[in-house]
C-alpha cells in the first residue's frame, strides 16, 4: 500500500510496539498462570477441578471465538476491534485479581478468553495491513522476536510476583501494559479493514463452544452430569460438522480445506504435539513446587531452556523445513521431545534442577524447535494462498483444543482430584502416569508424521515466524488486506 508504515519510521516502531505489549499480555499469562496455580488453590480453597477451569475456560473461549475475532476486525476495523480485545482483556484481568472463589475466577478467566479472541489475531493481523510490502516481513519478524523476549521475561516477573506480593498481581501487571498498548496504537497504528469479507458464522463457532464445552465438562466435573454433558458435546460437534459443510467456504471451518491430506495430517500431528505440551506443563509445574518444593520463580523458568532454544533455532528449523519438507522435522522433532519428556519421571520429591529438570528441559527444547517452525510454514504451504489466514487460524484452534482436552482428561486419566494435588506423593504417582501419557502423545505426533505427511518439501513453502514461546500455539490468523474475500 502506497501510504503504509515503514519500519524504520516512529510510526512503524510504535506499531510494532503496540502489537508486541499487547500480545505479550496474553504471552504472559499463557506461561504464568500454571506456575501460580498452587497459590491459586490454596488461597481459593480450589480442588484439582478448580485449577483444571482456571486454565480452560480461558483455552475454550479462545479456541472457539478466535476465528471470529479476526473477521470482526477485518469488517469492522482492526485497530478498533484490537483496542477493544486489550480494553476487553484487561478488565478481565482486574477481575482475575480481584476473585474471592474459584467459581468468580473461571467466569473472569473465560471473559479474559474472549478478549484475547479479539486481541490475538489483531496483534498481526495490524502489523500485515499496515506495513509497506517490503517492510511487511521485517515488521513480523521483529514482532516474532520482541514477543519472544517478552515471553522468556514472563516466567521472572510472574514468579517474582507470585513469590513476594501474590498470585492476584499476574493478572493486575496487564493493567500498565494495556495503558501502553492503547496509546500506541491510538497514536501510531492506522485503521484498516476489508469491506468485503462475507457473513460471519456466528453459529459455527457458538456450536464447536457448546461442543468443546460439553466435553470438557463432563472430562472435569465426572458424576452425574458427565453423561448428558457428553451427549450436548457430541450432538453439537456433530451438528457442526454437518452446518460447516453446507457453508462450504463461508464456514468458520472450510471443509475444501480438509480434502487436502498433508492440511489434514498436519492439524492432527498439531493436535498430539500441543495437547502433550499443554498437558505436561499444566502438571509440571504443580509437581516442582508442591512435590519438589521449588519456589514460584525457580518452577515459573524451569522450562526456559525450551524458550530460548526456540528463539535462537526457529529460524534454522524453519529453513530446513522449507528445504527438506516437514515429514523429518516432524517426525524427529516429535521424538526428540517425547524422549525429553520421558527424562521427567526423574523429577519427584527429590529433584535438583541441574541433574533432573536441566537435561529434560533442554531436550524436550531441541524437539520443539524442529517441530514449531516447520509445521506453522507446512500448514500454510499447504492450504491455496487466498486461504491462508483461515488455514491459519484453523490450525491455532486445533492446537488449543488440544490443550483444552488435555488439560481437561489427564488428571481423570492419573486419578487425581480434589485435593490430592496438594499431597507430594499423591501427586508425584499420577504426575508420572502424566508424564507417560504426554510423551505418547508425542509419539502418535511422530507415528502421524511419519506416516501421513510428505517427504517432499512444499513449492509454496517458506520460513515463517513460529510461535513466540513455549505454551503459545501456532501464530494467530493473518488475513491479508489483498485478498478481495471471506477469511471466516
Amino acid at each position: 500500500m502506497a501510504d503504509g508504515l515503514r519500519l524504520s519510521s516512529a510510526r512503524g516502531r510504535g506499531a510494532v510496539f503496540a502489537s508486541v505489549v499487547a500480545s505479550g499480555m496474553a504471552f504472559l499469562d499463557s506461561t504464568v498462570v500454571n506456575v501460580a496455580l498452587p497459590h491459586i488453590g490454596k488461597d481459593l480453597g480450589a480442588n484439582v477441578a478448580g485449577l483444571q477451569w482456571t486454565i480452560s475456560a480461558y483455552t475454550l473461549a479462545l479456541a472457539a471465538l478466535v476465528l471470529l475475532g479476526g473477521a470482526l476486525g477485518d469488517r469492522y476495523g482492526r485497530r478498533k476491534v484490537f483496542l477493544i480485545g486489550v480494553v476487553w482483556f484487561t478488565a478481565a484481568s482486574v477481575l482475575c485479581g480481584f476473585s474471592v472463589n474459584v467459581g468468580m475466577l473461571t467466569a473472569a478467566r473465560a471473559l479474559q478468553g474472549c478478549g484475547a479472541a479479539l486481541l490475538t489475531p489483531g496483534s498481526l493481523a495490524l502489523l500485515q495491513a499496515s506495513f509497506v510490502d517490503k517492510d511487511r516481513a521485517k515488521a513480523i519478524g521483529a514482532w516474532s522476536g520482541l514477543s519472544g523476549v517478552a515471553t522468556a521475561i514472563g516466567p521472572f516477573l510472574g514468579g517474582w510476583l507470585i513469590d513476594t506480593l501474590s498470585w492476584r498481581w499476574i493478572f493486575f501487571i496487564n493493567v500498565p501494559l494495556a495503558v501502553l498498548a492503547v496509546v500506541a496504537a491510538v497514536a501510531w497504528v492506522p485503521e484498516s479493514r476489508n469491506p468485503s469479507t462475507g457473513r460471519f458464522d456466528l453459529p459455527g463457532a457458538v456450536l464447536a463452544a457448546a461442543g468443546l464445552a460439553g466435553i470438557t465438562y463432563a472430562l472435569i466435573q465426572r458424576g452425574a452430569g458427565a453423561i448428558p454433558a457428553t451427549a450436548v458435546g457430541v450432538v453439537a460437534l456433530v451438528v457442526f460438522v454437518l452446518a460447516e459443510r453446507r457453508r462450504g467456504d463461508a464456514a468458520m471451518l472450510p471443509p475444501r480445506l480438509f480434502r487436502s491430506r498433508q492440511f489434514s495430517a498436519i492439524n492432527l500431528v498439531t493436535f498430539f504435539i500441543y495437547a502433550g505440551l499443554s498437558g505436561i506443563t499444566f502438571f509440571l509445574v504443580v509437581e516442582l513446587q508442591v512435590a519438589s518444593g521449588f519456589s514460584a520463580l525457580k518452577a515459573g523458568v524451569a522450562l526456559l531452556p525450551m524458550t530460548l532454544l526456540l528463539l535462537v533455532g526457529s529460524s534454522r528449523a524453519g529453513a530446513l523445513g522449507a528445504r527438506i519438507g516437514p515429514h523429518w522435522p516432524l517426525t524427529g522433532g516429535s521424538v526428540i521431545a517425547g524422549v525429553g519428556i520421558l527424562l521427567m519421571l526423574r523429577i519427584g520429591q527429590h529433584t535438583s534442577y541441574w541433574l533432573d529438570v536441566l537435561p529434560a528441559a533442554i531436550l524436550f527444547g531441541l524437539g520443539m524447535t524442529l517441530v514449531v517452525a516447520p509445521l506453522t510454514a507446512a500448514i500454510l504451504a499447504a492450504a491455496p494462498s487466498e486461504q491462508a489466514g483461515t488455514a491459519s487460524g484453523v490450525n491455532n484452534a486445533v492446537a488449543r483444543s488440544g490443550g483444552l482436552l488435555s488439560v481437561a482428561a489427564l488428571p481423570l486419566a492419573v486419578g487425581i482430584s480434589g485435593q490430592q494435588y496438594q499431597q507430594p506423593g499423591v501427586l508425584s504417582h499420577g504426575f508420572h502416569l502424566a508424564v507417560l501419557g504426554c510423551a505418547g502423545l508425542y509419539a502418535l505426533g511422530a507415528l502421524t508424521s511419519l506416516v501421513l505427511v510428505k517427504r517432499e518439501p512444499s513449492a509454496r513453502a517458506h520460513p515463517v515466524p513460529p510461535s513466540a514461546a513455549p505454551g503459545v500455539p501456532p501464530a494467530p490468523p493473518v488475513r491479508s488486506e489483498r485478498g478481495g474475500g471471506t477469511d471466516a
